[in-house]
């Protein structure tokens, strides 16, 4: 089985983990010896095994016509323009550079586009709960969707753009709850109830396709 090695300072422990993205990955401490690597695999093959499976049927489950992308329930037609160096959106076809230029700049569209989309959302639900975050960043983060800092920062993936809107809007007003309450209590959730009464259903459908979100 084929896995990446990253060395951390601050590991205290091997930990292995499944990215639908970078595949199977293992931390070491600075010191721990490589083959701690190759143990922890064998031992842990079966939920690697799992995990990847999983990936791999949510994308089948998710999977768009060749050259498209998707974008917030839309597909997009990618059109490759020999010359240009910038993706742009014109009605429902994203126009690309040609060549392997092409999949850099669609996901530098995406993180332009998330940098438009998520703000006005994230205004909308901090307006209605009475808070005002201290920051508001768009992230590429390998394992998380959004975050909320014990400072108030929020963080979202811009990923999020290539599920359904209804999903972004849940992670939105997640993580704005946080805001309010910052654990997982019970107040936390009849609160984010009260806003996203079908926080359920979109909180389901990202632990099921949320490995799917990716680009083609």
């Amino acid at each position: 089985m084929e896995y990446t090695i990253h060395r951390s300072s601050r590991a205290t422990r091997v930990r292995v983990s499944v990215d639908p993205h970078d595949g199977v990955r293992v931390t070491l401490p600075q010191r721990a010896p490589q083959r701690e690597a190759a143990a922890a695999v064998a031992e842990l093959r079966p939920w690697i095994e799992r995990r990847l499976a999983e990936a791999s049927a949510a994308r089948e489950r998710l999977a768009v016509p060749a050259g498209h992308v998707p974008y917030l329930g839309e597909l997009l037609a990618l059109r490759p323009e020999p010359g240009r160096s910038r993706a742009h959106r014109r009605g429902d076809a994203l126009l690309v550079p040609a060549g392997a230029a092409g999949r850099a700049a669609v996901e530098r569209f995406f993180r332009r586009a998330a940098r438009a989309e998520i703000p006005p959302r994230v205004r909308e639900a901090c307006a209605a709960l009475g808070r005002e975050p201290t920051a508001l960043t768009i992230r590429g983060q390998r394992t998380r969707w959004g975050s909320c800092s014990s400072a108030g920062a929020l963080s979202f993936n811009w990923r999020l753009l290539l599920g359904p809107p209804d999903v972004l809007d849940y992670v939105v007003w997640h993580e704005a709850c946080h805001l309010v309450h910052l654990d997982h209590s019970p107040t936390f959730w009849a609160l984010l109830a009260e806003h996203r009464p079908a926080y359920r259903e979109q909180q389901r459908w990202l632990r099921t396709h949320g490995g799917a979100l990716v680009l083609p």
